[in-house]
């Protein structure tokens, strides 16, 4: 959903989520993530590790981005863009190949 249009008392499903469309939704579901509540005190790189081995491939490190930002809403931050979430990956796991 568009960060905008996020309200925290309707979030109930994926979808409900900034930046989680049906896709996404779906591919939180391929690692076990079925609902808001379970992102809550995940960490986003444990996500997206999670995500590459059950795609079988390392995923467009924009997905760290996404997970960044709906492990930061239902942490209790703000819904926000998930771009807002580049520069402090980058600073965080670097700009290429994402090592922790």
């Amino acid at each position: 959903m568009n960060p905008s249009k996020v309200i925290r008392e309707n979030v109930e499903k994926l979808t409900d989520l900034p930046n989680i469309g049906k896709t996404v939704a779906a591919d939180l579901a391929r690692v076990g993530i079925t609902s808001p509540d379970q992102l809550k005190d995940q960490d986003p790189y444990d996500l997206y590790v999670r995500f590459c081995e059950a795609f079988g491939e390392k995923q467009d490190p924009c997905m760290l981005d996404v997970l960044m930002s709906v492990t930061d809403f239902m942490d209790g931050g703000d819904a926000r863009v998930w771009w807002d979430y580049t520069a402090e990956r980058k600073r965080l796991y670097g700009s290429g190949n994402i090592e922790k």
